[in-house]
């Protein structure tokens, strides 16, 4: 038994083999196919249908009501209303039943007061301390998902209005193992990781593959925000629908490498065979699970190609998962180095999609065939991890980053000529707007040559600090034009095992970022 160590620090115990925090969360939402067309014979309808699919087997474990179960707050009271008709005999009844099946119950609010459904006064705002114990405590719910729309409705601050109710579960809830979800259709900040289990980091999902795609490409470089127990949330599952196959595989290995929660949202009790084997996919849920909690960068990219790849188990350890995503429409062949996934020397390879293990290509390249809209997932493992030498701009972790408001805060840009398509921009102007590389390795430390790549058609400045060691400024980085890549070196000592590198610009806008390389002296 483990004391979690995750977002909402309540002191609860769990029984989570090996892990300081909760997993991604793994279960079943309403919305994606019911909306508002809920009930009790529905909610519990699906609760024995996880079972009997063997879903919750493989796993998942939360049956989450959506929007649509309440009616307003009784005034004299503060009570929440439930809509009877629908739920005749009460919300502690779904939630005691779910139970008694071994599974968890999830329930919905609005940080504002109206739900994104329409209903009225059915939200937190107001009504935090009370909604909480109702929920959490007289209900005896498990996870909570907070929509945005009522919230938006009232020009709320997020991170006010979200830490409002969070903090009345820590004050008032006797409950303590409770997840909690933010909807807020982008990402909200890094504040948001010291508060909540998961957070939405783009609109709603739809089914249809514009729709995967288009989230895939929001979360490629997020991946430094997903860490002990705080996931990106991609949004429900639209596996067992109407999705091809291809693009099937595609939806769950990406969600899974990237460790978001993996909430199914089809009718379980209609599911098809081939969606209910991938959705139950032992080895791809391991690496959406697996104890270390982490995201997945890319590590490769060629046109619309991606490779990504995240360690397994251990931090630098043998097995690595790696993910090769083709995001275009015509089927695409990539030689991957094994360099950019992280060793020296040969590797096996597991297909986990297909469950096969094979040998890689010759010379130090994987080659790798995939489909249009369709991945490749791997676990790799070698003897030998290597010193990594490259770094890039869109793999940092941004301290200011953000989605919501218009305020100019550091951000990911496309570029032409960038050494990964993208450079960081709009970075400086303040202490806190810069970007840090937390896990740079050296295998024995030692003076090095830091190669800074940058874009500026001007004069700019960049401050760096090394462990926490600030350098002097640099001063007059100026590349000639707004459309290469220019580059400064300067020498920096590392300390073995794991630094950080940090860059940015207090008082003015620094260059635009597009990587840094290390060569050992």
């Amino acid at each position: 038994m483990k004391k979690i160590v995750c977002l909402l620090v309540l002191g609860a115990m769990t029984t989570i083999a090996a892990m300081a925090f909760r997993p991604p969360t793994m279960g079943w939402s309403s919305w994606n196919t019911f909306a508002l067309n809920i009930n009790e014979d529905v909610i519990l309808g699906q609760a024995e249908a996880m079972v009997k699919t063997g879903l919750a087997k493989a796993g998942y474990e939360y049956i989450n009501i959506d929007d649509g179960y309440f009616l307003p707050h009784n005034k004299d009271t503060k009570e929440l209303g439930v809509r009877e008709e629908l739920f005749p005999h009460g919300m502690r009844y779904v939630a005691d039943e779910i139970h008694k099946l071994g599974l968890k119950a999830g329930i919905y609010s609005d940080a504002g007061a109206n739900a994104c459904g329409g209903s009225k006064d059915i939200g937190y705002y107001g009504y935090e301390k009370e909604d909480n114990i109702l929920f959490f405590d007289t209900w005896d719910y498990d996870f909570v998902k907070v929509d945005y729309c009522g919230g938006h409705q009232l020009k709320l601050d997020e991170q006010e209005q979200y830490t409002k109710i969070i903090k009345a579960i820590r004050d008032n809830v006797k409950k303590k193992d409770v997840v909690f979800n933010i909807c807020r259709w982008a990402y909200p900040g890094t504040w948001v990781s010291d508060w909540a289990d998961s957070w939405r980091t783009t609109g709603d999902i739809y089914c249809a593959w514009a729709s995967v795609r288009s989230i895939i490409k929001e979360n490629l470089y997020l991946s430094e925000y997903t860490h002990d127990g705080h996931y990106n949330d991609m949004d429900m599952l639209e596996i067992g629908r109407t999705l091809a196959p291809d693009e099937e595989i595609t939806h769950m290995a990406v969600w899974c490498i990237l460790s978001s929660p993996l909430l199914i949202g089809c009718d379980m009790s209609q599911i098809p065979e081939f969606s209910l084997n991938l959705l139950k996919n032992p080895e791809l849920i391991a690496i959406n699970q697996d104890v270390l909690g982490i995201g997945a960068p890319v590590v490769q990219r060629e046109g619309d190609v991606y490779v990504f790849a995240k360690d397994l188990k251990k931090v630098r350890g043998k097995e690595r998962a790696v993910c090769v995503t083709n995001l275009s429409d015509e089927v695409q062949t990539i030689e991957v180095s094994i360099a950019n996934l992280g060793y020296d020397g040969t590797i096996s390879v597991r297909d986990v999609v297909n469950h096969k293990t094979f040998a890689p290509a010759a010379q130090g390249k994987l080659k790798v065939t995939v489909p249009a809209h369709g991945s490749q997932v791997f676990v790799t493992t070698g003897a030998t991890r290597n010193e990594p030498t490259h770094y890039e701009a869109e793999a940092s972790w941004m301290k200011e980053y953000q989605e919501i408001s218009k305020r100019k805060t550091a951000t990911y840009s496309p570029m032409d000529g960038a050494s990964g398509g993208t450079v960081v921009t709009t970075l400086g102007g303040d202490d806190d707007n810069y970007m840090e590389w937390k896990k740079v390795f050296s295998k024995k430390g030692g003076d090095y040559d830091l190669v800074i790549k940058y874009v500026s058609g001007e004069d700019r400045s960049l401050a760096l600090s090394v462990n926490g060691e600030e350098m002097p400024e640099l001063k007059g980085m100026n590349g000639g034009s707004w459309d290469k890549v220019a580059s400064k070196t300067v020498r920096i000592k590392l300390k073995k095992g794991m630094n950080s590198i940090r860059l940015g610009e207090q008082d003015s806008w620094a260059p635009n970022i597009d990587c840094i390389e290390l060569s050992a002296i």
